[in-house]
């Protein structure tokens, strides 16, 4: 019996090591394909390749001292903005689940009429309202109007996977909490939410990953991030192919590396409540 279970452990790990061994290849793969289509087009175009003036729009030294380029001066303001809309967008998500989970019927019609009003209009309309409307009337900066455009617009879809989450803790629970005499506070933030963590978790991951994404659109209304100094450059350069191509691979770390902490975060939650 004991052969036999560790002749499928081994059999297991085999398939493990194949399949991963095919993921590789298939993304080496087609990594190779879209440098052969890369430079067959700029080939068709006969484009001249720059890159060795590239790492000076990203960094200098000058005299034994780090200088930022417009490039990372730019990722420090998409990152900054992205801090704040993160932590804004959580935070309007979580009170508009809790006003559509409450029994308020303003609570409730306020958090729908929301809801609707932002998903189902573009982000760009959304952006030129905060920007020409609210921004003059309010004096509020263009780095915090796109703060709360992009926080408002991604805590609309937080805020359904945050009611998702609560929703699917079981009623026993919650009604365990009140015959213990929890006060409702009590029940979401010892109950509910600590369960609903690892379910809200994955889901979650995604919409910052796309509000980090969704910040480039702030270029729009000349806030310096990543994208405006992309373009600033491209402007005087004429090197779009080299520049737009090291954008992208900047947002790309992000929003993986962003991806491997909370899934790291995720496995951390559920071996918690495992041991608990």
């Amino acid at each position: 019996m004991k052969v036999q279970t560790g002749s499928i452990i081994a059999s297991r790990a085999r398939r493990r090591r194949n399949s991963a061994i095919t993921d590789v290849l298939q993304l080496v793969i087609l990594g190779a394909g879209l440098i052969w289509l890369l430079l067959r087009g700029a080939g068709g175009m006969n484009y001249v390749w720059q890159w060795h003036r590239v790492p000076q729009y990203i960094y200098k030294v000058i005299d034994g001292e780090l200088i930022f380029g417009p490039l990372l001066d730019g990722l420090m303001v998409t990152l900054e903005l992205s801090v704040y809309s993160i932590v804004l967008g959580l935070l309007i998500g979580l009170i508009t689940a809790f006003l559509r989970l409450s029994d308020s019927y303003s609570g409730k019609l306020l958090a729908t009429v929301y809801l609707e009003l932002v998903r189902n209009t573009p982000l760009l309309i959304q952006l030129f309202v905060f920007y020409f409307v609210l921004g003059p009337i309010f004096e509020i900066d263009r780095f915090w109007v796109a703060v709360l455009c992009i926080s408002f617009f991604e805590g609309s879809f937080a805020s359904e996977i945050i009611r998702g989450g609560i929703l699917s803790v079981r009623k026993g629970q919650v009604e365990a909490s009140e015959s213990l005499g929890l006060s409702r506070a009590a029940t979401y933030r010892y109950i509910i939410l600590p369960q609903a963590l690892p379910i809200i978790l994955p889901p979650l991951a995604g919409i910052l990953v796309n509000l980090i994404k969704h910040s480039a659109i702030v270029s729009v209304i000349a806030v310096f991030d990543l994208t405006t100094s992309g373009l600033d450059i491209i402007s005087e350069t004429f090197m779009a192919f080299e520049i737009w191509i090291t954008v992208a691979a900047i947002y790309l770390v992000i929003t993986i590396s962003l991806s491997i902490v909370i899934s790291r975060f995720e496995r951390y939650m559920k071996r918690s409540i495992l041991a608990g």
